[in-house]
């Protein structure tokens, strides 16, 4: 097992059920850190059991809707990312500072009623699949998604220093797929397709097409590496 494979695996006794963090317009990918600011109760019950098991919490989606659009408000995305977590604080003012990092993709199969505050679900595992047939081909397209990335990044900040790190690590392309995904700024159904590819292959080329129309737009929305980490907190 490799250091990546091994921060991003699961306990042995993972059963499929999970407690489920739903917040809008974020999807969590593996390999990536999310910063939490948790303090509304059923989310505080949600971290308290979390953190006396097995310290996962499974990042979900509500479900994007249209300006002036009707249906259920409290609808979410099938597709998750469990995650793990690597920090916690609490503060003063009953708040808890978290810090996770994205496990497994992992799609949703049902929703059950529990007596928890928290909405809890069943999920199966999204691997990461490395086909055969794409391996020779497979060095061209890292390059072709780091090229695009790099076209969009800014050059201030030492970023383009750490990408040629990055390029020249040893990290696997589904991981690299995965933190660019999270960092930049596409629309939420975009991301949640990310997130559902476990064939690394098409989500590195889906990935890739999405920067290179990115480049080609005169006004490119990024949101490049934070200079400083954590980056800001996400509330609940």
């Amino acid at each position: 097992m490799t250091d990546m494979e091994s921060v991003t695996q699961l306990p042995d006794d993972f059963d499929g059920h999970v407690r489920l963090f739903p917040l809008p317009d974020l999807v969590v990918f593996p390999h990536a850190m999310q910063p939490l600011n948790i303090f509304e109760p059923r989310y505080c019950d949600l971290l308290a059991e979390s953190l006396a098991s097995d310290r996962l919490i499974t990042m979900s989606t509500y479900h994007p809707r249209a300006p002036g659009a009707t249906g259920d408000p409290s609808k979410i995305e099938p597709i998750v990312c469990i995650s793990r977590i690597i920090s916690h604080t609490p503060t003063d003012d009953n708040r808890h500072n978290v810090l996770l990092l994205g496990a497994k993709r992992a799609r949703i199969l049902r929703e059950y009623d529990t007596q928890r505050s928290f909405r809890m679900a069943e999920v199966e595992i999204i691997e990461d699949v490395y086909p055969p047939t794409g391996a020779s081909k497979r060095q061209p397209l890292r390059d072709r998604v780091l090229q695009a990335f790099r076209n969009l990044i800014p050059a201030a900040g030492g970023v383009h220093a750490n990408l040629h790190e990055l390029m020249a690590s040893q990290m696997p392309l589904g991981a690299i797929t995965d933190i660019i995904a999270y960092t930049l700024a596409f629309d939420v159904r975009k991301k949640i397709e990310l997130l559902e590819l476990g064939d690394v292959d098409r989500r590195a080329d889906l990935l890739a097409n999405l920067l290179e129309e990115l480049a080609t737009k005169e006004n490119h929305p990024t949101n490049p590496p934070p200079s400083s980490f954590p980056p800001p907190f996400s509330d609940n």
